[in-house]
This record gives C-alpha cells, structure tokens and sequence, in this order.
C-alpha cells in the first residue's frame, strides 16, 4: 500500500534534538550520554519519535548520518531478555555493514544486561554460527544469503521477530537479493514493525515497500552535503588518457589516503596495476574477493599501509573509513544518487573532504545530471591544465603485520601492543592501528622499524604462545 504520510525534515533547535525529548529509559539516555551521543542526527530526530510509536518506516538517508541508532534504539526498547528467541533481524547488503551495525548494536545494548547480538554473514564457517544460534540470540544481524541458509537448515526460527530493519535497501536490490528477502520475511510473523533504511530511493523500494509495510511513514533528510564541506573538481580528458590522469591528480593533490570509484571489476583491476607500475600504493575492493582477501584489503587501507582503495560500488558499500581525505571518481557513475553517496564518504564529522572527478567528452551528460541534482553549476578544467611539478604520492607510513592468532585465541590489542612494546622494545609511537578478528590480528608498524617488529613477534610470544606472523603486501 500507499505511504500513509510524508514528513520532511526542515532543521531542529537545540532543545529538539535532545534524546530526552524521547521516551526512553533512563538508563538508556545514560548510556547515550556515556558513549557521545549528545544530541540526534537529523535521521534520529525525524524518525525516532515515529519508530518509538511502533509506526513502519521508509527512511532516507546516507550511510554515516546517525541511521543504526535510528532503528537500533526502538528494537532494542521492545526486546525481552527472558526470551532468547530471535525477536529483531537488521538485513545488510554486506558483511562489512552487518558487522559495523552488530557492533554498534552492542553499544546501544549496555544499559540492559544480557542482551545477545548474532551475526550471521557469508564468507565464514557456518558451524560456529549455528552453535550461537543454539544458545539462544536476541537480535540478528546478517546478509539474505546466510540467513536463507540458516532457514534451510532449521537452524535459525524468526516466529517471534518483531522487528525487521531492511539497513541499505537499495543496495540489496541492486544485488539481487529481493527473491531471498521476499522468502525471509515470509518467515517472520505479519504483526511486526518494519523499517526501511536507503540512501536511495528508486521505484524498485516503492514496490517493495508495498508488499512487506503496513501504512509506512516516509522519512526525508538533507542529503546533499555543503557546498563548502567537500570540494568537488572535474577534470575532463579523453578515455585512453584516464589512467594517466587519475596519477597526475595523485601526484598533484598528495592525498594521505584515497578511495577511487570504478563501474566495472575490471577496472579496478587495471587502475591498480597502472597504480602499482607508477609507485603508488594501491588495492582493490571487488566481488570476486574471497571473504579473508576482502577483510584484509579492508584493514589496510584502516591502518594506512595501502594509500588507495580501488573499489567497485557494490564491494565499497558499508565502507566506513574515519577522516577519508578524498574520493576519486575515476569514471562518474551512471546517475547522479551513487555521484552523491560515493563523495559522501569523504568531509564527515565536520572535516573537510576533497571530491575529484575524470569524464570524457561523451560523458558531459552524465555532468550535467549532477549539477542539476545538486543545483548549481559544475565548472570543469582539462586534465591537462594540471602541473605535478615534481611533486609525488606520498608512500603509506605503516606496513600491517598479520598475526595468526585472533579472539578465539583470547588474543586482545593489548597483548599485541605489550609483546611489541615490552620484549621487542619497539617505541608505542611506532605502533598504529590493532585489529582482533576471530582467527587473526593484525598491527600497524611505521616502516622504520617493521622489520624489526616482525622478528620480534616471530622469535617472541603474546600471551605466552608463540603465533605465526607475516608482512602484508
């Protein structure tokens, strides 16, 4: 059916956006308080009150504008810890996202004890994941793929959910996935509230909306960002001439770390050898990655041993990098909605952020679309107007160490900082970023002394064991 209202956010006061205006539990807005919620995101304000009220939703908004807590805080306001049956499931287009939001999740979650978060994902072993389910899980988090799983094998009941979030819907259509989202919610009971999260929003969520939504209210924020938080330059040059000119804009603009926009998987192969022959540190983010290659294709762009990330939209979705300097567009995308949410992953929190675009000439079209969606006009220069002027990429300060040890081995980051620290000697300054996955760790070592650090950890113990350790390329 029809949604049933349209509210459009127009800007709040102070005091509006203020979590004690809602009717949360005291200890929830406390916990809010503790973890730097200070006031709610123009998503929060405009839907919270609405999902509090147990209404359906279609919600529009961009990934990093606050929308987990949009829909975490209801769901977890409607949990009961006494039964462990599942009775909220948030679906994600990838792993990255479902993993983000379960940790999120988990945050929200420390006001009530005992609450229990699964995630249910592909790319990993489904043995271990049945046997959390059989303990019992409150919320699910998982991808459609690995959830139909689960439904098959009668390993996973969602009879008693009560909410269902569809988190980046868009997406999941544009990857297929509306067959295995139309079986899951066949299994989940007609009596329950639904939520709609897209950054989005083409017919495809209309109909879908239609089917699963009972009188949904449809939520608007500001979308677009400030003119003056990102700085978005055009360069046009002829398409033989674009590889040559995505490292004259690197060289020129010196980015600390970048993510660079391809249409195709087999660009982004390409543009990272032609990267790679030029001396800059680059790797790509496609879907033909095995699951462990993409995690720690991911972590090294984290922990900035790998200066560019090359990725395909599809593969870069749930991204979520702090303090993202620059976004390059090698090709501009096939409609001006994916221009807008590929540039808003750099200038977030208030940074300012660096958009730099390549189109050829038969793509003015595709320029145009931009401005309009934006409304203003869109200036542009000739690759060639660009002078390195001897001026280089600056290679990644970090090399990332992978240790074979992970949470199942009880391994913590500061286990890892301790052995590097203490036996090893290795200055704490020289040590960047720790990342425990559940079989792995991986450490940030400055170049200086990653040699040494290796050696270290591979004559030496964490934790009293001795692990193998290895230099990511």
């Amino acid at each position: 059916m029809a949604p049933a209202a349209t509210i459009t956010d127009r800007g709040h006061s102070v005091s509006d956006l203020s979590f004690d205006r809602l009717p949360l539990p005291t200890e929830q807005l406390d916990n809010l308080e503790s973890l730097g919620y200070r006031e709610m995101t123009a998503i929060q304000a405009a839907s919270l009150p609405l999902a509090l009220a147990g209404r359906d939703l279609i919600a529009q908004a961009k990934t990093g504008s606050g929308k987990t807590a949009a829909f975490a805080l209801p769901l977890l306001d409607r949990i009961n810890p006494r039964d462990f049956g599942a009775q909220a499931l948030i679906l994600c287009p990838t792993r990255e996202l479902a993993t983000q939001v379960a940790a999120e999740i988990r945050r929200l979650a420390r006001y009530r004890q005992n609450i229990k978060v699964v995630v249910l994902c592909g790319g990993q072993s489904i043995g271990p994941q049945i046997g959390s389910l059989e303990h019992g899980a409150h919320i699910v988090v998982g991808t459609p793929g690995r959830i139909l799983d689960h439904l098959r094998k009668k390993t996973l009941s969602l009879a008693r959910v009560n909410t269902l979030v569809l988190d980046e819907a868009d997406r999941m259509l544009e990857m297929g996935f509306i067959d295995d989202i139309t079986h899951i919610i066949g299994h989940t009971p007609d009596a329950r509230q639904t939520l709609l999260f897209s950054a989005t929003y083409p017919e495809d969520i209309l109909a879908l909306s239609a089917r699963f939504q009972r009188e949904p209210e449809t939520v608007t924020v500001e979308s677009l960002h400030s003119q003056q938080q990102i700085d978005q330059q055009f360069y046009i040059c002829s398409k033989q001439g674009r590889l040559d000119g995505l490292v004259t804009l690197l060289n020129h603009f010196r980015p600390q770390s970048a993510v660079v926009f391809c249409n195709t998987r087999q660009l982004v192969r390409e543009v990272c050898q032609h990267l790679a022959d030029n001396g800059i540190s680059a790797q790509g983010l496609h879907g033909d990655l095995e699951q462990r290659d993409r995690d720690q294709v991911l972590i090294q762009f984290q922990q900035r041993s790998c200066s560019v990330l090359v990725a395909t939209d599809v593969a870069a979705r749930g991204l979520d990098i702090d303090e993202l300097p620059a976004v390059i567009n090698f090709e501009l995308p096939r409609n001006a909605e994916v221009y807008i949410h590929r540039i808003g992953r750099t200038g977030r929190a208030g940074n300012s952020g660096l958009a730099l675009s390549l189109f050829a000439d038969s793509e003015r079209y595709k320029l145009d679309a931009i401005a309009g969606y934006q409304d203003t006009e869109i200036s542009f220069e000739a690759i060639e107007t660009i002078n390195i002027g001897g001026e280089y990429m600056p290679p990644p300060p970090y090399v990332t160490l992978c240790i074979a040890g992970g949470r199942k081995h009880k391994v913590r980051p500061g286990d890892i900082l301790g052995a590097l620290t203490g036996e090893a000697g290795i200055d704490g300054k020289a040590v960047g970023k720790i990342n425990v996955t559940d079989y792995a760790a991986y450490v940030a070592i400055e170049h200086a002394v990653a040699d040494k650090a290796l050696g270290r950890l591979l004559n030496g113990r964490i934790k009293g064991r001795k692990f193998k350790v290895r230099r990511l390329p």
